[in-house]
């Protein structure tokens, strides 16, 4: 397949209504969930992306049966796990692909699986997933490029404290205690509402938990776990790009099946930059029709602002009066985009973790690479705003984890087509 890249004409300003996805942060989650039944688990309003394409593969390798009924609707079926170990090819290309081990060990009482990979944003190190396996009974050995765990006594309830409240080390250690013997206490646990979204489909499945949402979750073993339907969350992150889309563009759109409460840090951001936030159920309206103030921005674990938002605010701040900060509190490397940015004519420097960003600057068109997902989706607002044309580069990123991104923008006005590279 050859390459494409996404060519954008800037100057348009956004505005009409926009359709937003189904989170793929808990669309992936629930499908590797859906190992822990032989009874059929039904998804709905699963996002059209290529990352859940490829957890089907690699779900499909372990004898899952994995049918799409409709345009968003997924039938997974795992009658017998055929392998306990994950397909090292695959893995590597998917951070949450890690997530059929907890799964596997669950229900299996052992697996195989290389380190996640994905976007190439800082360490994202396992240790904690790993360390609370054996808290709860694993064994846990590396061998080579892949990881095994296996618990030959069968898995036992514990008191888990996670040293850092990560999002993928609490879920997977949430599809491993649900059929673990006795009690697990979660301490520290992440509490976004990707992990709410798992643990309804869970306790749906008859799963017991308790708190999730909160920074400690309470999971007592059952036996065994049924079927069940899904709907998956609207996706927080796509609504935010296009909330940030309408307010770097000066425009009015409305996000239509958002959900505000999942927004909430991102809206007070919006508000304090200028911008005009109005909240109803299942939709959020975003306008400005004035000049933006420089803010300091921080990407902290939710509730607070989401860090997958964070390269995103960075382009809309390279168009607000004075000078802004943006600091980054998950990941140690996500700030490279920087230097493509600059390419575009921002006035942005990076010390650590902060970047450091003096606006309005006039953008010119370029031509740029989407080094990740997020990355990609901060040049295409930077661009919707540059004089000229912008040809992005690399941009299969983009299509990872946003749903016709480029068709979107479209219908809003803008002046975005994917083109072959050259």
């Amino acid at each position: 397949m050859r390459a494409e890249r996404l060519v954008v004409s800037g100057g348009a300003t956004l505005r009409g209504a926009v359709q937003v996805s189904g989170a793929k942060n808990a669309a992936l989650p629930a499908m590797a969930a859906s190992l822990l039944s032989a009874e059929p688990c039904v998804l709905e309003n699963v996002p059209d992306i290529v990352d859940v394409g490829l957890m089907a593969r690699i779900l499909e390798t372990l004898g899952t049966r994995v049918e799409r009924l409709g345009p968003t609707t997924l039938r997974l079926q795992t009658e017998e796990v055929t392998s306990t170990a994950a397909p090292n090819d695959l893995v590597v290309n998917q951070r949450a692909s890690f997530l059929v081990t907890g799964a596997l060990l669950g229900r299996c009482g052992r697996a195989a699986c290389a380190p996640p990979g994905g976007d190439v944003i800082g360490q994202r190190p396992i240790d904690l997933h790993l360390s609370g396996f054996r808290s709860l009974g694993a064994e846990v050995e590396r061998r080579g490029a892949r990881i095994s765990v296996q618990a030959p006594g069968g898995l036992r309830g514990s008191r888990i404290l996670l040293d850092y409240p990560s999002v993928l080390g609490t879920q997977n250690l949430m599809l491993a205690a649900v059929l673990a013997e006795g009690t697990t206490t979660i301490i520290n646990a992440a509490s976004e509402p990707e992990i709410v979204c798992l643990a309804e489909m869970l306790r749906r499945m008859g799963a017991k938990i308790e708190g999730a949402g909160t920074q400690v979750i309470r999971i007592q073993g059952v036996e065994r776990l049924s079927g069940t339907t899904q709907t998956i969350i609207p996706d927080r992150i796509e609504a935010g790009t296009f909330a940030i889309a309408a307010a770097i563009t000066g425009g009015d759109v409305e996000i239509c099946g958002a959900e505000p409460r999942h927004m909430e840090a991102l809206i007070c951001k919006l508000q304090e930059v200028g911008a005009q936030v109005e909240e109803r159920e299942g939709a959020v309206r975003v306008r400005r029709t004035g000049p933006m103030r420089a803010v300091s921005v921080q990407a902290v674990p939710y509730p607070g602002l989401a860090t997958d938002l964070q390269a995103p605010m960075a382009a809309l701040l390279t168009q607000a009066t004075g000078v802004s900060f943006v600091h980054e509190r998950v990941f140690d490397n996500r700030l490279l985009y920087v230097g493509e940015l600059r390419k575009l004519g921002a006035e942005v420097v990076s010390a650590g973790t902060t970047a450091v960003i003096s606006g309005p600057t006039p953008l010119v068109g370029a031509t740029v690479r989407a080094l990740d997902i997020r990355s990609g989706a901060a040049l295409v607002l930077a661009a919707l705003v540059a004089q000229g044309t912008t040809e992005i580069y690399e941009v299969d990123h983009l299509a990872r984890g946003y749903e016709e991104m480029d068709v979107k923008l479209r219908a809003l006005g803008a002046s975005v087509y994917r083109e072959q590279a050259s």
